[in-house]
């Protein structure tokens, strides 16, 4: 039997939390204590903003709804080392629709996460390989966790950084937000040894320390991290940002699944206008269309291996590369000229 009311609390939010309804009895049985107190503690949940609907009939019943508002959530050992897991694999990688939000919530939860669980999360982690797309750098979740952290706490970051000709210096920064591109993870900060404002790639970053020392906030002359990274990337002069135009011999849901979203958005056209220079796959093509800054190699790449038809209108530089891909392939895989 619980007697600590709060300590009991906290072992009926866990078992409401499982999605499914719970008779009054058995909750009872559960908690060691009468029906009469578990209708006093599902109260004392309502007080606290736990949605919990009852149920009418001879025993009654008791499930968690949602709310409108997202009330503090309590997991076991196994759910919470299973959740850290996952955020570290996604935040990780970069993957797209895994953004700011999702590292601060990694952040928060291995900071309240036991040692014997941190260390189940990283033996985990370590002991498994993630199928990913290997369109980004991978980046050591540790390193994410510390400057979201220093993001949201508005506290001082030094670290090494890297730079793209691999000169390596030391930052002391306010950092302003972490943006995800989809392939790469940035931090948009405020350089005080520089007096300016810089974006940093974050696989790039080693050794982030958060000083302790707490800043307000700086304006970000754009208002928008995403709009001054966009800006500071466009100014870069190895940046080049050209228009990709391509048919593919393929359902536009299919290239959709296969290539990342930054490339553009396969749109459906008519099969008979596929205009691949071959037959047509009974079941319409598409087109794509966007702006991207890769290297024309690496889309070269990514097109090829999806397993379909297709051809590219622009841009010159594609096309050449794309041809020279194709004339490279087949001299590696040799002819048969007997």
């Amino acid at each position: 039997m619980t007697t600590d009311t709060p300590a009991r609390l906290l072992q009926l939010l866990s078992l409401l939390q499982t999605p499914r309804e719970w008779p009054g009895g058995e909750l009872a049985d559960r908690l060691g204590v009468s029906r009469r107190t578990v209708r006093r503690d599902i109260d004392r949940l309502r007080e606290l903003g736990y949605p919990v609907q009852a149920t009418l009939g001879s025993d009654g019943g008791y499930r968690l709804v949602a709310g409108k508002a997202m009330p503090p959530l309590v997991l076991d050992d196994e759910e919470a080392v299973a959740i850290a897991v996952g955020l570290r694999a996604g935040a990780g990688h970069a993957l797209e629709g895994v953004d700011e939000a999702s590292v601060r919530a990694l952040a928060k939860l291995e900071q309240v996460l036991p040692a014997r669980l941190r260390h189940r999360v990283s033996t985990l982690q370590a002991a498994t390989t993630p199928l990913t797309s290997g369109d980004g750098a991978s980046i050591a979740p540790e390193t994410l966790t510390v400057i979201a952290s220093t993001v949201a706490g508005q506290e001082r970051l030094r670290f090494a950084y890297r730079a793209k000709d691999g000169t390596e210096s030391r930052r002391l920064t306010e950092p302003y937000r972490l943006v995800s591109t989809g392939r790469r993870w940035y931090l948009v900060a405020y350089d005080l040894d520089r007096e300016d404002w810089r974006t940093f790639r974050v696989d790039r970053v080693e050794d982030p320390f958060a000083t302790g020392a707490r800043f307000t906030p700086r304006e970000l002359p754009t208002g928008s991290a995403a709009e001054y990274l966009r800006r500071s990337i466009r100014l870069r002069p190895e940046a080049y940002e050209y228009e990709l135009d391509v048919t593919l011999d393929a359902p536009a849901e299919s290239v959709t699944a296969r290539l990342p979203s930054w490339l553009g958005t396969p749109v459906a056209i008519p099969d008979a206008a596929a205009g691949t220079g071959g037959e047509g796959s009974g079941e319409g093509g598409c087109r794509l269309r966007g702006r991207t800054s890769d290297p024309v190699e690496w889309v070269a790449m990514r097109l090829a291996t999806l397993g379909c038809e297709f051809s590219v209108h622009g841009p010159p530089e594609l096309v050449q590369c794309v041809r020279e891909l194709g004339g490279r392939l087949s001299r590696s895989a040799g002819t048969d000229d007997t």
